[in-house]
This record gives C-alpha cells, sequence and structure tokens, in this order.
C-alpha cells in the first residue's frame, strides 16, 4: 500500500490531468485482493519511469520514446515465448533499433507467476570440455545445461543460440528453440586488417535483458524483458575483452605481432582498440544502431542535466556510467552520483 500511495503521489505530480479519484480505486482494491491492476497509459508511465530511474543505464537520455508491449493477457508458456520471440523481431525493426520493453502478468499473492530464466531473451551458449576450457559464452554454462538436460543440442560452437526457458509457477521448466527469424547477428570485420574476419567473431544486435523484473505501485512484473542498443564497448571490451568471457586479447594480439610477454607493452590496449574498431565498422556497415563510448557519455550528461532542469537528482551506479573503455576521456568521468534506488524501477 506504501508504494502505491508513493506511486499515486508521482503519477499525479507527472500527470496533472489524472482523475483524483484513481487512488480511492486503487486503494479500495489492495484493501480487497493485495493487489490492484494499471491502466495501459499506467504500464506505460510505469515502464518509462522504471528505465528513467535504473541506476545501471547509460541511455537514459531517450526514456520517453520507450516502446512499451502490455502482454499481461498472456499467461501460457506457449503465449509468452511468442511473445518474446516478437519482441525480437520488433525491437530489430530492420537495423533502426528501438527501446522496447514487454511485461507480462505481475505477480499476486500465492502466486508467482512466470518467470524468464535466459539472462537475454538471445544469449549464446556456453559448453565446458572434458579438459576445462569453455568454448562459448561462459556465463551461460550452467543454462546451457539445464537446456540440454531438456533435450536441446546445440552444434558446439561459440556462437550457438540458447533456446528461451520459462519456469512457471509450478515449477516446471519450458523450453522454446530460437526462431530462425528472431535474432539478427552481425559478423565481425576490421576496416584495415583483413585478417579479422578470420577470427569468426560475430554478436546479436539487440541486448534484451531478461532476468530483471519490473517493479512499480507496489506490483512485480517477474517477466518484463527489455531492450535498448549496445554501447560498442559493451561487445568489444567486456563480452570479447573480459578475461571471464570470450577473453579474445591474447589471440588478437598475436595476430597483430604484438609483445605479450610483459603488460608494460600495453598490448591489451592495442587489442583492446583494435575489436572495438571492428564492432563499430560492422554495425555500420550492417546498418545497425550502435553508440559509441564517447557519444553515450555526452548522451548521459544531456539527460542529468534534463533531469535537474525537471527539478529531479538523478542516482546512477557509477560502475555502470563510465565506459571500459578509455574512461578518463568521457565526460562521465569526473561526475559523482548517489546510488539510490527508486520505483517504479527495474530489479535484478
Amino acid at each position: 500500500m506504501a508504494e502505491a500511495e508513493s506511486w499515486w503521489a508521482q503519477y499525479r505530480n507527472e500527470r496533472p490531468a489524472v482523475d483524483e479519484s484513481r487512488w480511492a480505486s486503487i486503494k479500495s482494491s489492495i484493501e480487497a485482493t493485495g493487489v490492484w491492476e494499471m491502466s495501459s497509459d499506467e504500464l506505460a508511465w510505469s515502464a518509462r519511469i522504471a528505465w528513467r530511474n535504473n541506476t545501471r543505464c547509460i541511455g537514459r537520455l531517450f526514456w520517453r520514446g520507450l516502446v512499451v508491449r502490455d502482454c499481461r493477457e498472456s499467461e501460457r508458456p506457449e503465449e509468452v515465448a511468442a511473445d518474446c520471440f516478437e519482441h525480437l523481431r520488433l525491437a530489430f525493426n530492420g537495423g533502426k533499433i528501438r527501446p522496447m520493453v514487454t511485461l507480462f502478468s505481475p505477480q499476486r499473492p500465492g502466486r508467482g507467476g512466470i518467470e524468464i530464466l535466459n539472462h537475454q531473451l538471445a544469449r549464446y551458449a556456453g559448453y565446458r570440455r572434458p579438459d576445462g576450457q569453455v568454448v562459448g559464452e561462459p556465463e551461460s554454462l550452467d543454462l546451457t545445461e539445464l537446456a540440454q538436460s531438456l533435450g536441446w543440442e546445440g552444434k558446439g560452437t561459440a556462437f550457438d543460440l540458447l533456446p528461451l526457458l520459462l519456469k512457471t509457477a509450478d515449477g516446471e521448466v519450458h523450453l522454446f528453440p530460437m526462431p530462425d527469424d528472431c535474432v539478427h547477428e552481425v559478423e565481425l570485420a576490421h576496416p584495415s586488417l583483413e585478417w579479422f574476419q578470420e577470427l569468426g567473431l560475430r554478436w546479436y544486435s539487440v541486448p534484451a535483458i531478461s532476468n530483471m523484473r519490473m517493479q512499480a505501485g507496489g506490483l512485480n512484473f517477474a517477466a518484463a524483458p527489455f531492450s535498448g542498443w549496445y554501447m560498442s564497448t559493451e561487445i568489444g571490451s567486456r563480452n570479447f575483452g573480459d578475461q571471464e568471457r570470450y577473453n579474445m586479447l591474447p589471440q588478437i594480439a598475436e595476430r597483430l605481432g604484438l609483445d605479450t610477454s610483459s603488460p608494460r607493452s600495453l598490448w591489451q590496449e592495442r587489442a583492446l582498440l583494435e575489436v572495438n574498431v571492428a564492432v563499430l565498422h560492422s554495425f555500420s556497415e550492417a546498418g545497425v544502431t550502435l553508440t559509441d563510448h564517447h557519444t553515450a557519455s555526452d548522451e548521459f550528461v544531456r539527460f542529468v542535466e534534463k533531469e535537474r532542469e525537471a527539478g529531479r537528482e538523478v542516482y546512477a551506479n557509477r560502475d555502470w556510467i563510465v565506459p571500459p573503455m578509455s574512461p578518463a576521456r568521457c565526460s562521465t568521468w569526473d561526475m559523482e552520483f548517489l546510488h539510490e534506488h527508486r520505483t517504479p524501477n527495474f530489479f535484478l
């Protein structure tokens, strides 16, 4: 009830034309059932504010343009899977990626609701070799093994798309193979290093986070896949650069002929630069929306300015806001933030 009252105060403040009697119906519903039902307009507003409040997102300048899909009527696993796959198709939008969230029915007292087990709707599998080495995405090892236990068989490559795994309130896990037309991938090439394409690197175009819930007005939307577009360093510096991920820097450095015997040669930085150049070049050539870390930082500064003009404080997790590449060259480097979570918001 307290969260619903806080939600109502925000909603009434930002939507002054709202019917004042609406709060009485919300309060009455909570007293009778423990929950209340948002209108489509209230749901859309809540989702956009949840993005605006999320402390880990650098791309919040565009929160007003979030496309909100109301899929609360979809409850059977087959319906939820179909809506998730359609999310990927619609968000890709021919390469002109549009920020989007798909919201399913919120949890109710005594009823947990459906849960998406995938970290992202599109995600690569990870296979553990007998020698302990990993082929593919190390973060997907457990989910890959779960999918295999349910009968799924991947090809064993570094870029096998996982199926969608949904867990229903009764604890049963349902598996849905990824349709061929759902996920657009970009093959990486370098504008001047001809051998780069021989590495066989690729990445999917739409990052759709699916292991977060939206909390708004005391309601928990356990299944709420959210997607924007990539910042280049998310792919180049983290996905391919991190040692616990694809760890491509040693291989790229070897191809570049760099001395990897000592970090003083800065071979890691030089390899990191080239993989990021390849990501930016390849997405541009493919006509797929992607931002670089300098542009994203500048846009976040604009977001902060706009929010303060509107009389709102910006809360942020600096570890996520300052890009992982050339951080001191980005406009967010010397910014300081309070790290508080306000609702509506998205939570792990």
